[in-house]
């Protein structure tokens, strides 16, 4: 079987809702209600704007309404909110609320990731994996998921790993393989403790020191 098989690519674009659950914690315990919500959103309120579009899109306090999450998130996101713009990313993804469009979808997801969003830069190097939305470039996803891997997602970090195991977008480098997998299966994902197994069996024992030893490296400067 081809190394290639072994190490499939993991995409995913998810249909879970972004919220932020510290913002929509302390609202909810203030006391803050749908009315509440809703003026400081009318008012133009980005938080507001995007916690409602949240309610409307989880049917919290209101009628689950796709096309009214959208029109809240709309607001927000135009005010720069990145998590309202990568929920609607995922909204144009997967036609919820509004026609499915993946340009469309393509364009939030980079407002997002260019402020930093994991997810979104998760997201925009999947489009750019799998050419969906995108001419497809292996250079580009990889650009995106080392962001989004830098910042302790574990499915990037899954496929930085594939990446480097078959030379996709990066040069062909198995103890950067090692590496990557190495911190993904510190987050409990199963099929990086796989691929880490497998690859393991290519590599030196001076080689697999030197990919832990690079991981801890990592885990030190991103722990600061």
């Amino acid at each position: 079987m081809a190394l290639a098989s072994f190490y499939s690519m993991r995409f995913w674009r998810g249909k879970a809702f972004y919220r932020v659950l510290l913002l929509s914690s302390a609202l909810f315990c203030s006391g803050a209600g749908i009315d509440d919500v809703r003026k400081d959103a009318v008012q133009g309120d980005a938080n507001a704007q995007f916690n409602l579009g949240v309610m409307y899109a989880n049917g919290d306090g209101v009628a689950e309404d796709s096309a009214e999450a959208v029109k809240w998130w709309l607001k927000a996101a135009g005010q720069g909110t990145a998590a309202a713009q990568f929920n609607l990313g995922l909204m144009y993804a997967n036609g919820a609320g509004v026609p499915e469009d993946v340009a469309e979808a393509v364009k939030w997801y980079r407002k997002a990731a260019e402020q930093g969003h994991a997810k979104a830069q998760y997201n925009i190097g999947v489009m750019y994996g799998d050419g969906t939305g995108v001419t497809a470039d292996n250079v580009d996803a990889v650009k995106w998921w080392r962001k989004a891997a830098e910042q302790g997602n574990a499915d990037a970090q899954y496929n930085l790993g594939v990446m480097y195991a078959i030379g996709g977008g990066v040069p062909e480098d198995s103890v950067e393989a090692y590496m990557w997998w190495h911190l993904a299966a510190a987050h409990g994902d199963e099929s990086a403790k796989k691929n880490k197994g497998l690859i393991s069996e290519r590599l030196t024992r001076e080689q697999i020191a030197e990919a832990q030893r690079l991981s801890r490296e990592w885990l030190a400067k991103h722990s600061m």
